[in-house]
């Protein structure tokens, strides 16, 4: 059956949050009278995540499960929610209940407008100032700026995608957050809504001051991608030029003054000479050294198809017509205890 909703929540201990969170997705969705599934993503959980939301599978055949083999990241749990979900349009949200599901039919909306993606944006943010709040703002303001995209809130996970636009992105490495900016890039119709953001009520953030490093550099990082991938040259040409000019010129200057001044360079200027053209030297192949690597990233990943999770299974109820074949031909003693234990759930490594 086609889906026109796939909901992708990726879990990572959430186990007391689930249970809710699908209560409340399954009342929103229902209102919306449209075919639909949910699609959570295990990303590695430590606590029994796995075991509630495969008791969700055993009562609902709208609800489908991939589990990692272990903590590979945001990025890839969404990747892999993506990558499984069925439906024309596809709706990511966080499981620990900071995002509201009676929100969802405002994202449709939207999309109905003719917009290719919606990002919800926290306006109204209750996370701490200090380690929340002000480092979120500075990179939103960063990435709006590099990206060219007008997006207040990149961070946040609460975002509807047209199948087409979300499936067809390389995402990898913690790139999630500048989805907004890869699809404009592609030419996606991009808009922003304003969202709750209630106070987590149960377990543990997974996110904290030190993510502000990460994102600095995955700034540089995405604009390279963004605006010199095809042509690296524009990027690397000013750089080259700048470390050779300034060269030029201390080694003019140390020149005129051993013409003019008759200065020994080597006894009187020689740790100025070599330090000068060291420090310009390397820092200008570092830089360089790990724009190239984002690029041999980029190519590894797409040319030769490498995913970037591993699913150990996948669970999902099986159709009606395959567990009447199955009791028919099963011996009756495993059919009685197959129908004793409700519908079958199956598993795939």
């Amino acid at each position: 059956m086609n889906r026109k909703y796939s909901i992708v929540v990726p879990l990572y201990n959430e186990a007391a949050n689930v249970t809710p969170l699908y209560v409340r997705l399954t009342q929103v969705m229902e209102e919306l009278d449209e075919p639909y599934e949910l699609v959570f993503v295990d990303d590695g959980s430590r606590d029994k995540t796995v075991q509630t939301v495969e008791e969700i599978v055993e009562t609902d055949s709208r609800v489908r499960v991939v589990v990692l083999r272990r903590n590979f990241g945001q990025t890839a749990a969404l990747k892999a929610g993506f990558d499984a979900a069925r439906g024309d349009i596809i709706i990511s949200m966080d499981g620990d209940l900071q995002h509201d599901p009676e929100e969802i039919p405002s994202f449709v909306a939207k999309l109905e407008e003719g917009y290719d993606l919606v990002s919800g944006w926290r306006a109204q943010r209750r996370d701490r100032w200090l380690t929340r709040r002000l480092p979120s703002r500075i990179a939103n303001w960063m990435m709006a700026k590099l990206s060219g995209v007008a997006v207040h809130d990149f961070g946040t996970t609460f975002k509807a995608y047209r199948r087409e636009i979300i499936q067809d992105l390389p995402l990898y490495g913690e790139l999630h957050r500048f989805i907004p900016a890869l699809a404009a890039w592609q030419g996606a119709r991009i808009a922003e809504i304003p969202i709750n953001n209630p106070p987590r009520q149960n377990g543990k953030s997974n996110y904290g001051l030190s993510r502000t490093l990460h994102v600095l550099f995955d700034l540089l990082s995405i604009k390279f991608l963004i605006g010199f991938s095809t042509r690296p040259l524009h990027f690397f040409g000013p750089l080259g030029l700048l470390a050779a000019g300034l060269g030029s010129f201390i080694f003019c200057a140390l020149a005129a003054a051993k013409l003019v001044l008759g200065s020994a360079l080597m006894l009187q200027h020689g740790p100025l000479m070599f330090a000068a053209t060291l420090l310009v030297m390397v820092g200008a192949q570092i830089l360089c050294l790990g724009l190239v690597a984002e690029m041999v990233s980029r190519t590894y990943y797409e040319s030769q198809g490498k995913p970037i999770y591993v699913i150990r299974k996948i669970i999902e109820h099986e159709p009606e017509t395959v567990i009447s074949l199955r009791r028919r031909l099963r011996p009756l003693d495993e059919s009685s205890a197959a129908g004793k234990s409700g519908s079958p759930v199956r598993a795939v490594s």
